[in-house]
């Protein structure tokens, strides 16, 4: 038995209700169990109860045992002299407030379903799975997961915005500042997505406005932030580009990378030359980038925006003087799509909370229109059974496993309690 299925059926009333009567033989009936909190203090907060035909307005506390109450303290808390009412599994021991008056105790033990706790035991008690509910998860109603997974890419989606709001204030709420740093980490990708943001971070905003109009100081600006420009080479475009890069460095008083970029086991069009050569394309040809991606409500159209190649150079190299066949070295679908889940639809999230829009309905249906990630995590819900058909599930999987699977808030989650009110 675990404290918070207590908060479970108390919060839904799943126990027997007919006839309740407190440890000390007073009549109870529940107008209202209260509203539960998670935060200090007692556990449901304005509830009101009818003890021995007196109404009381007030709070309830929840506990395994009675004597529970003595040790958290409750009996110093004055945060408790307000309990009208103490729901227990097992009564042990009588309690008392403060000021030394009895605190009418409910126990629930004998008053819950066989299948309730059965179910409860099968989804906590047995060996441990990948997730807790593994061996129920076919029996979910699509229904259930589909409305449960929008809900975790929402949650998902808050919690990006927490990063893109302190990064906002740094910027003085310069949106496309902010959507620079962000797009920068992102053409990082996984292993380089640090250098790319500490490169961004140390560019002032000033210096890409005046540099942006020109990609072949960008590419310089951005390569050599990263410390991929060095002096006495023999490649003549490296050399023209550190030569560029020494100038902007004296003339901003540039600072040196706080972490370089890596190549080992990146595939060649992810080198972090060839990516940073797409960022100053993008960048130099979209003056006003975050404004047009506000007026954009289609995949096809992201697409378009978003869409950007190397530096003609690179067309025949993938690093400084070694030549190759030439190639159009652009941005796949694949990678855009990596750039509106990481950074164009959160920072459009962002904004809608900014100006106070509800109405995500379109940044939804984007995502239901982009592939599904392919991941661990994604892998092994498939393993399971589960269908997974766009990015906006994959990404709210890896919520749901992160913040409620590996930390058994199967009470919290559609699902557990799905499971949990089986017949």
């Amino acid at each position: 038995m675990k404290e918070n299925f207590l908060h479970y059926i108390w919060l839904y009333q799943l126990y027997q209700k007919t006839d309740l009567i407190s440890t000390s033989g007073e009549s109870i009936q529940i107008e209202k169990a209260g509203h539960y909190t998670e935060q200090s203090g007692p556990d449901f907060k304005n509830a009101k109860i009818r003890i021995q035909n007196q109404l009381w307005a007030g709070n309830v506390e929840i506990h395994l045992k009675s004597s529970d109450w003595y040790v958290h303290h409750h009996e110093t808390d004055p945060a408790y002299d307000n309990v009208i009412l103490h729901v227990v599994w097992e009564d042990d021991m009588p309690v008392f407030r403060r000021n030394q008056t009895i605190v009418s105790t409910l126990e629930l033990k004998g008053r819950v379903s066989a299948q309730l706790l059965q179910n409860f035991d099968a989804l906590f008690n047995t060996p441990k799975f990948w997730i807790p509910c593994e061996k129920n998860l076919k029996e979910v109603d699509p229904f259930v997961w589909q409305h449960w997974l929008e809900r975790l890419y929402v949650e998902r989606l808050h919690q990006k915005t927490e990063k893109i709001n302190v990064l906002l204030e740094k910027f003085q709420y310069d949106w496309e500042g902010v959507l620079f740093v962000l797009l920068a980490q992102n053409f990082g990708l996984n292993i380089n997505s640090e250098a790319f943001y500490q490169m961004a971070l140390t560019l002032d905003w000033g210096v890409l406005r005046k540099e942006r109009e020109n990609t072949h100081t960008l590419e310089a600006l951005f390569m050599g932030q990263t410390g991929l420009l060095f002096p006495g080479t023999e490649c003549a475009y490296q050399q023209d580009l550190f030569q560029i890069f020494t100038f902007q460095k004296h003339k901003y008083n540039l600072q040196s990378p706080l972490i370089f970029p890596h190549y080992f086991r990146l595939r060649p069009p992810n080198f972090p030359n060839i990516r940073l050569s797409q960022l100053a394309d993008l960048w130099s040809r979209n003056q006003h980038l975050f404004h047009e991606l506000t007026s954009v409500q289609n995949l096809s159209e992201y697409y378009k925006l978003l869409e950007c190649k190397t530096a003609t150079y690179w067309e025949t190299h993938y690093v400084f003087g070694k030549e190759h066949r030439k190639t159009l070295k652009k941005t796949s679908h694949s990678f855009l799509d990596l750039l509106l889940i990481n950074t164009v639809i959160p920072m459009q999230f962002a904004y809608l909370n900014y100006k106070g829009n509800t109405n995500i309905d379109y940044l939804l249906d984007v995502m239901k229109q982009i592939a599904s990630e392919r991941n661990s995590v994604v892998d092994s819900f498939v393993k399971q059974g589960l269908k997974i058909e766009n990015a906006m599930q994959s990404q709210a999987l890896l919520t749901l496993k992160k913040e409620y699977c590996s930390n058994q808030k199967c009470l919290q989650c559609e699902v557990g309690l799905h499971i949990l009110k089986r017949k």
